[in-house]
């Protein structure tokens, strides 16, 4: 047996289906084999905050080893999981195709799909995983909405924090008062036809954070394409199901990958490719419905069609030539690579796009935001995100105040952006950036679209 593997990860099916899946006794017995080999190795150790969780049980433990550690504090471990799947394809010697077969996020979801079935989700957090109905509830009065969420609210985040879990000072999206595909419609972008990608079309996947709370990231996404002659049709279908995923409830996010493939089927096998505008989300529908929903050859045909938006210009720029017109922004930028994009195995392709930009002074920070979605604004997990994300943080207030100018702080995951943005005024007064946008929405800027 080799001592690591170093080969390329290969990802098998969930097997959620199993009457041994949710089997408490095999879980555990699961547990404690991957938890052995894990704590032996430690080269994950820096990732999250499930393996300091993990070494500090079996460090702590009567024998030192885990054969003393009580079943039931797992739960800290996998609690700690933010299912961002890096452990997996960055940093495991083990996992398949070697013999030791491991795959860490996809344990830490079966444990939470089996308490899933006996418990259900608490009823805060379920509400949370209601982006669609949320936002539906939120344009009734969506200043009023975003005045109840705003950070420093005394009267009202208290309530939510006790009511829905959420920490009372995790900074919090806002609510649009239209959804993209409205402000799309009402006002769609001019096409080029003449630009040297004029012959492309594509299905833009909106994504539930676009649609509801960032929209500038879509209409800077739609401008650009237009920009570039492509002919993009922008969907709204439903939520990719990641806040479900979080949760184990992965019979709902089956549900939503058969209904969604099955409606874009028909573009797919035209050939469209379909372009995601946030990584989590592209994520999903590249790698995670197909490991889902295995037998369903919409899911699989939708995967393969699946691009994310930075990924999708940069091959532009590769193979027709992007259209002329951009110009050197005013001030340097730190790009952070969000976990789920790096996880996409395509590069730091939002680096490629912003390198794109004449005269680009740039700087990548590839590590963990800390933030793992909803995960990271929970009351019982919001200082950990902090902590987890300090070194990002902490390196984008260094760039930013080396820079003689003015200085930009994107990432493609907006949650991320929010808890960097958070982190950085936290470790110094006043740095704080106001903004931390999607990288496509400096690249409108260059173009002067944005």
């Amino acid at each position: 047996m080799a001592e690591g593997s170093l080969e390329a990860p290969v990802r098998h099916p969930v097997p959620w289906q199993d009457a041994d899946f949710t089997d408490p006794a095999a879980i555990d017995a699961e547990l404690r084999r991957v938890f052995d080999i894990c704590h032996g190795c430690r080269r994950c150790f820096n990732l999250c905050d499930s393996f300091p969780t993990l070494f500090d049980l079996v460090d702590e433990a009567p024998s030192m080893e885990l054969d003393t550690v009580d079943s039931k504090d797992f739960k800290g471990v996998v609690d700690g999981c933010t299912l961002c799947d890096m452990c997996f394809l960055t940093k495991c010697p083990y996992v398949p195709p070697h013999e030791f077969n491991i795959d860490f996020p996809h344990l830490m979801l079966r444990y939470r799909y089996a308490e899933f079935q006996k418990s259900g989700v608490p009823f805060g957090e379920k509400q949370l995983t209601e982006t669609d109905r949320n936002a539906a509830l939120a344009r009734i009065a969506p200043g009023i909405c975003n005045w109840a969420s705003r950070e420093g609210n005394g009267l009202t985040r208290p309530l939510l924090e006790s009511t829905m879990g959420v920490h009372r000072d995790a900074a919090l999206p806002e609510y649009a008062a239209k959804p993209l595909t409205a402000q799309a419609k009402a006002k769609p972008p001019v096409r080029d036809g003449s630009a040297p990608a004029a012959g492309r079309k594509a299905l833009v996947f909106a994504t539930c954070f676009a649609e509801h709370n960032r929209t500038e990231t879509g209409t800077a996404a739609l401008a650009i394409l237009a920009k570039n002659g492509v002919e993009a049709e922008l969907i709204y279908p439903m939520c990719c199901g990641m806040p479900q995923l979080e949760h184990g409830d992965i019979a709902n996010v089956a549900d939503r990958a058969r209904k969604v493939a099955a409606q874009l089927r028909p573009q797919v096998d035209a050939g469209l490719p379909v372009i995601g505008l946030v990584p989590s989300c592209t994520l999903m529908l590249k790698f995670e419905w197909p490991l889902l929903v295995p037998d369903d050859d919409n899911v699989q045909a939708l995967s393969a069609a699946t691009k994310d938006i930075s990924e999708y210009i940069v091959d532009i720029a590769k193979t027709e030539g992007l259209a002329a017109g951009l110009a050197p922004l005013d001030g340097s930028v730190t790009v952070h690579i969000a976990c789920h994009a790096r996880a996409q195995n395509m590069g730091q392709k939002a680096a490629e796009l912003l390198r794109l930009i004449p005269e680009i002074d740039l700087k990548v920070i590839e590590r963990c935001s800390g933030h793992g979605g909803s995960w990271g604004i929970m009351k019982q997990h919001f200082e950990v995100a902090l902590k987890v994300g300090k070194p990002v943080a902490r390196q984008a207030v260094k760039n930013a105040k080396e820079a003689p100018g003015r200085h930009y702080v994107v990432s493609e995951c907006p949650l991320a952006g929010m808890h960097i943005a958070q982190g950085m005024g936290l470790i110094e007064a006043g740095a704080r950036v106001e903004d931390a946008p999607h990288p496509v929405e400096l690249f409108a800027r260059a173009y002067g679209l944005a």
